[in-house]
């Protein structure tokens, strides 16, 4: 019998810190020393930083990619920081003047100029009103009041219509960097033209004395606010490809005039001279957001920069896991107002790292997904006022800080069994429980019936399959049917194969329910019953090997609460079994590596011995190079 060992025992699961809780640790002071598991992309990151370089990160959200741009702020020399000042253009109003100064000169000048503007303000007024009251005075002495105190309202008004406004010459502060200890980093994600590249506010009163300043209604966008910095956008894709475009033109010239975004707004007659935008780009996404990219944009950052691939596991090494523990250290001093973790709360978070990579002897780098856990089990903790997070607190944690697709799938598994649409007792011909995962982290029973009957088509059979399948699954489907016309022996030509995803209202992705699928039309062709006790998720070459799926451990758990005895997986997949301690005695496990494995265990009754031994023939006639199993008790778990 197989031994499938969740953990090795007296494994030390703190890597050998000779610590009692995460208070114990040290965390580094710079942000790119605390980034975990991602040692290429810091080294690019640092480089970057160096020669002022742009770069593209993709990969798995929460792995990093916002830290590390932050982090190369943190790099980048503040000494060459930069104030912009906009002025007001006395020969065209409509075009402000742009003034650079060093950083923190900026507000100096703009104060002083408020000051100038204040003593003119007040001389200004002072002289209206000693005109207002000689005005008066002297209709007074000439006995006309009334018509006196008139014409100096008149000339009150017109002075104040017609002099110069005082706020007309101070310059407008655009971009300050007064005060900054590091870099500039701006978070330009999802923002819109007019924020990203500047706008000119709409002026109500264009006219009449009324209007506001054309250069006081200039406003500075994410890349001017970014010069001498950062400039971290995400979903770089999401961004239209005219925003793309201007994007480029302001990496290329390091500077970009501001002009109105509406070209119904009266601030689209204000175009300023050119404003300086010389930034390091920082551009983020998943793979996807390659598709969306404008060509020339992702070629400059290709052409004068680095693009990344991060990493969404890491090897399970003692080093590593000493970095994890740093994180959770991290985690806790970032919040500020959870308590720190004692061992036993270390070694659970550890063991969810396992889990969540999904892969065997890898630890996870989703690390904001896993720093959510963190926080919940601190919060549970703190709501208890305990001094410290033990791991009760964790896998508390575990059962309340549930991803809306672990929710969701949980309903789903209430509502089938109620209603019955699996079943996990007895056998049935062409009826077999597939699993599927429904997002990254919530398996579910897949229930999967096939029926053979006399084609209606006068050329050949059909593989009809419904469930709203996409383009992956219906693949898979087309890959079986290869399989089966070679296996079954018969003449598939005169049938119709349909095949029904039971309860798919979401659709299906992905081949992991191939085995299944194989499964449940052999024993309709050949009319064998199926144990229902029995689920099983696997890949399915047409060769007949079984190969690697994900998200075993999710799968087999689901199996496990709806009361499935056994389930049958890929024994390439053994080593990423890490199911919960509750589960370990409900459910039997059993690795397979070939079709004929699949079939010897979970189809029932003496007739599967000659559909067995048809296969042996087959498999040796046509060299498919499998390994018939003996007779022997299944691994168990």
């Amino acid at each position: 019998m197989e031994n499938i060992e969740n953990e090795p025992k007296n494994q030390d699961l703190l890597g050998g810190l000779e610590i009692t809780s995460t208070k114990d640790i040290e965390v580094p002071k710079q942000l790119i020393e605390q980034v975990i598991g991602q040692e290429h992309a810091v080294e690019v990151v640092k480089k970057a930083a160096n020669q002022r370089r742009h770069v593209m990160m993709l990969g798995t959200p929460g792995t990093g990619k916002s830290m590390l741009a932050k982090a190369m702020a943190e790099l980048l020399p503040k000494e060459e920081l930069q104030d912009v000042l906009i002025y007001h253009n006395p020969e065209d109003s409509n075009n402000p003047k742009i003034r650079i100064v060093p950083a923190g000169k900026g507000k100096e000048i703009n104060d002083a100029h408020k000051l100038e503007a204040q003593k003119r303000m007040q001389v200004r007024n002072m002289f209206v009103m000693l005109l207002v009251l000689g005005i008066v005075a002297y209709s007074f002495y000439l006995g006309s009041i009334l018509l006196g105190i008139i014409a100096a309202v008149l000339i009150a008004i017109l002075m104040r219509q017609f002099m110069p406004k005082e706020t007309t010459f101070i310059p407008k502060l655009l971009v300050s960097n007064t005060g900054k200890e590091i870099a500039p980093y701006i978070d330009a994600t999802g923002a819109h033209a007019g924020s990203l590249l500047g706008d000119v506010r709409h002026d109500p009163f264009q006219s009449g004395g009324l209007e506001t300043p054309a250069h006081d209604r200039v406003e500075s966008g994410a890349i001017h606010k970014a010069h001498k910095g950062v400039l971290f956008i995400d979903e770089i894709n999401t961004l239209r490809i005219e925003s793309q475009q201007n994007l480029l033109t302001a990496l290329q010239e390091k500077e970009f005039a501001i002009t109105g975004q509406s070209e119904r707004s009266s601030g689209a007659m204000v175009k300023t001279d050119p404003v300086p935008c010389d930034f390091i780009m920082v551009a983020a996404g998943n793979l996807d957001a390659l598709k969306g990219m404008h060509p020339a944009l992702r070629s400059r950052v290709k052409g004068y920069g680095y693009e990344i691939y991060m990493s969404d596991t890491i090897e399970d090494t003692a080093e590593n896991r000493q970095k994890l523990v740093r994180f959770i250290a991290q985690e806790v001093m970032r919040d500020g107002k959870i308590p720190h973790f004692d061992r036993s709360a270390i070694e659970e978070i550890i063991r969810e790292a396992r889990r969540r990579a999904g892969r065997k002897g890898h630890l996870t780098l989703k690390l904001r997904d896993l720093g959510g856990l963190v926080r919940v089990a601190g919060d549970i903790a703190h709501s208890e006022k305990a001094q410290l997070t033990t791991a009760q607190h964790v896998l508390k944690a575990k059962s309340i800080a549930r991803s809306v697709e672990q929710q969701v799938a949980h309903q789903s598994l209430e509502r089938r069994k109620d209603y019955k649409l699996f079943v996990k007792e007895g056998a049935q011909i062409g009826r077999v429980n597939g699993l599927a995962v429904m997002g990254e982290d919530s398996g579910i029973v897949l229930p999967i019936i096939a029926e053979v009957t006399p084609t209606q088509s006068r050329s050949e059979g059909h593989i009809i399959a419904t469930g709203m399948l996409k383009s992956i699954a219906r693949e898979a489907v087309q890959n079986v049917s290869a399989l089966i016309k070679k296996t079954t022996g018969k003449d598939v030509a005169g049938m119709d194969v349909h095949i029904q995803f039971v309860g798919t209202y979401e659709g299906v992705e992905g081949d992991s329910a191939s085995i299944s699928i194989a499964t449940a039309v052999l024993s309709a062709i050949q009319e064998i019953p199926i144990d229902q006790s029995v689920a099983m998720t696997g890949s399915l070459s047409v060769r007949g090997d079984v190969l690697p799926v994900g998200g075993v451990t999710y799968k087999i758990e689901a199996a496990a609460r709806a009361g499935i005895k056994t389930v049958i997986i890929p024994r390439s997949n053994l080593g990423d079994v890490l199911i919960e301690d509750e589960f370990k005695d409900v459910i039997k496990i059993v690795p397979v590596t070939n079709i004929e494995e699949v079939l010897e265990y979970s189809l029932v009754g003496v007739e599967k011995d000659g559909l067995i031994a048809t296969l042996k023939k087959l498999a040796s006639r046509t060299k498919f190079n499998i390994a018939m199993p003996e007779s022997r008790p299944v691994s168990a778990l």
